[in-house]
């Protein structure tokens, strides 16, 4: 007898997802049918031009916002289905989010701010945990230190642990290495892909073609369409297309 075994569900799923905001000027369409799968443990970064609706697609995909049309599913889980309450919790569990702000609490340690999610999702505090994400990202000895007395990089790093602590299904990047230095952001997109190597799924909102680089695919957007992609590009690559969409 033959076994069939069902293929798991992607990491995220967009099935013709829209997304229109009305103004005093008429209606701006930011998304316009964008259907994609994102495969779990991969890692996409997402470029376009100013306008192109990169921030809006990740914005929808993270349940930030709610589409005008279309779904979104997170490891199949449909998050149009779910009630506030519900997708709060499930977000808390399923994805993490790292931004350029960084988003600490200058009040906490590095080793609080780690551990908030799960204080503030009501579990206990794993300390071996927390500390094992610290040290991930090479700042086990500085668990103690609050985010004025780290570095720039070394507070996105902190955002990272945060994010990898709970091993949620996928982690949002909204353009992570926008305010560093390059030194310090080829480390972050280092961290950023070993995370997908160990089997979570990584979208990035990034402008930068060498950001870009580390991921396994680009997608291009253009007009709140998907207009092109590559795979395993270099930045030279990424940066040409970028020129060519730029151009139109």
């Amino acid at each position: 007898m033959t076994v069939q075994t069902i293929p798991a569900a992607p990491a995220v799923a967009l099935d013709d997802l829209s997304r229109v905001y009305k103004t005093r000027a008429g209606s701006v369409h930011a998304l316009r049918g964008v259907s994609h799968a994102f495969g779990a443990g991969t890692f996409t970064a997402i470029m376009g031009p100013s306008g192109s609706g990169k921030s809006t697609l990740l914005q929808l995909a993270a349940g930030l916002d709610v589409p005008s049309g279309g779904r979104v599913s997170i490891g199949g889980t449909d998050l149009g289905r779910l009630k506030a309450t519900a997708l709060t919790t499930f977000r808390r569990t399923s994805m993490a989010f790292v931004f350029q702000s960084y988003n600490l609490l200058d009040a906490l340690t590095a080793f609080d701010n780690v551990a908030l999610p799960a204080r503030l999702a009501g579990r206990p505090v794993d300390r071996a945990a927390v500390l094992d994400a610290l040290d991930q990202v090479g700042l086990r000895d500085l668990a103690r230190r609050r985010p004025p007395e780290l570095s720039g990089g070394q507070q996105q790093r902190v955002a990272i642990a945060r994010a990898i602590h709970s091993r949620p299904d996928v982690l949002f990047a909204d353009e992570p290495t926008g305010a560093l230095d390059r030194t310090t952001g080829r480390d972050v997109l280092a961290l950023l892909r070993r995370v997908a190597d160990d089997g979570q799924s990584v979208v990035m909102v990034t402008h930068d073609p060498l950001a870009a680089s580390y991921a396994d695919e680009t997608l291009f957007l253009a007009d709140g369409r998907i207009v092109g992609r590559l795979q395993n590009a270099d930045a030279a690559a990424i940066a040409q297309r970028m020129s060519e969409l730029e151009d139109r």
